[in-house]
């Protein structure tokens, strides 16, 4: 098996590689001091190495290959930014290596420096078949250890997310209000009608919303309109009436409807069909206003919950899930479940990306409070986890399996998970 090159940078990170009697290839003795910070940007893998090579302390970075020869590869030699490096770590050195001022650059080779079953671990939890490359040696590792690496991830899931958060609001110019919009809307489609709900509140800018706030028939027309759901004949009177609302405000806005094939139907409960999810997301249009600085200021998240309960639904979607075709038992509000995944997909990623963007951590922290109190979600992916042996007992550590799955284990980066390299490391 060829590994990549990250295997030698976990090798070099945790010192495995034997540190009694280090040589370059020159016959010069090393000692490190300082392996160096791992550099996850351009330029050379670990920065601010700290070396003795024959007596001369050495500080600068560390760049690792697989082959010498891969420094020319990669056209470092053009690269100024690589003239600081202090020693070249390869596990085969088989070409000469030079800075820009025609120095050579010390190498190490760490081939047969480090135990061999290391490799084979390493091998057998990249070409593992199970659902993910350490699914039977979760055992092996101490729920503590996993607690607090699950910790960690939680975070760097909600930074992440809040990043995107940031690019949304750069485009709308600073409008955390607007951005705000267009995160619910995104929300209220459930993953599956995601996109097209994004799409809509796009189309339909908040403050279009907010003249028509006082009459509730409008609200629902600019909404149904504009996602396409009004271009189509109608025998019940409401959604007629919709459609000569949506007629007149369509032409006063100059608004363009989205395509009806964007929304999804197919292989879903009626409860989340589209229609209903709209009907219900004008009801919040219709029953909220200043929304976002209401989250902000509302300490309990059972105050916010109760944002989603019981809304001003219309009650002609008690007999429909579609216009034109009636249904029986039709329940109008959002169930709990729903609820709570707009609390942590919405609700808690705006606290914690606003507190974060200006520098007020307690929004931060009640953030993570609020994931920390609503009950772990369910779904395919979190349930591999807990028949693996993790305990997921908040919304919190479900974030944290969710972003441990896309991040680290769907790409098979177990050098750069902690869970992974604490397995490498107790082989």
């Amino acid at each position: 098996m060829r590994f990549p090159e990250e295997f030698l940078h976990f090798i070099w990170q945790f010192k495995l590689y034997g540190v009694q009697q280090l040589y370059t290839e020159a016959g010069e003795l090393i000692e490190v001091i300082q392996s160096g910070t791992l550099n996850k940007n351009a330029g050379p893998d670990f920065l601010q190495a700290k070396l003795i090579i024959n007596s001369t302390v050495w500080v600068g970075n560390i760049e690792i290959h697989i082959n010498s020869s891969d420094w020319l590869v990669h056209r470092h030699q053009e690269d100024a930014a690589y003239d600081n490096v202090i020693l070249h770590v390869v596990y085969v050195d088989d070409a000469p290596i030079y800075r820009t001022d025609g120095t050579l650059i010390p190498v190490l080779v760490i081939k047969d420096r480090f135990p061999t079953e290391l490799l084979a671990n390493y091998e057998q939890l990249i070409l593992s078949a199970n659902n993910f490359p350490c699914e039977k040696q979760l055992i092996n590792v101490e729920l503590f250890f996993i607690e607090s690496f699950l910790t960690r991830v939680a975070l760097e899931r909600l930074v992440h997310r809040a990043d995107e958060v940031y690019v949304h609001l750069n485009e709308l110019k600073g409008d955390w209000d607007e951005t705000f919009y267009h995160f619910m809307a995104k929300n209220f489609g459930f993953k599956i009608n995601a996109t097209p709900m994004e799409m809509l509140a796009r189309s339909l800018p908040q403050q279009i919303l907010a003249k028509h706030k006082d009459n509730p028939l409008q609200i629902e027309a600019l909404l149904f309109g504009q996602a396409g759901f009004l271009d189509q004949k109608f025998s019940d009177e409401y959604p007629r009436q919709l459609k000569s609302e949506y007629r007149f405000l369509k032409s006063k806005y100059k608004l363009k409807p989205l395509a009806i094939s964007l929304w999804k139907f197919m292989r879903m409960r009626p409860q989340n069909f589209p229609t209903l999810r709209l009907a219900q997301f004008a009801a919040l249009v219709l029953n909220s206003n200043h929304l976002f600085s209401k989250i902000i200021l509302l300490k309990d998240y059972k105050m916010i919950a109760q944002i989603f309960e019981e809304l001003p639904v219309n009650t002609y979607w008690k007999t429909h899930y579609h216009f034109n075709r009636t249904a029986e038992n039709v329940s109008l509000q959002l169930g709990k479940e729903s609820i709570e995944n707009i609390l942590v997909n919405t609700m808690s990623l705006f606290l914690f990306a606003y507190g974060k963007y200006i520098d007020q951590y307690v929004l931060v922290d009640r953030a993570i409070e609020l994931q920390e109190k609503l009950p772990a979600e369910h779904n395919s992916i979190i349930k591999q986890y807990v028949d693996a042996g993790i305990k997921v007992n908040s919304a919190y550590y479900s974030q944290a399996l969710l972003q441990l799955r896309h991040t680290y284990c769907k790409g098979k980066k177990c050098l750069n998970c902690g869970i992974g390299i604490k397995l490498l490391k107790q082989s």
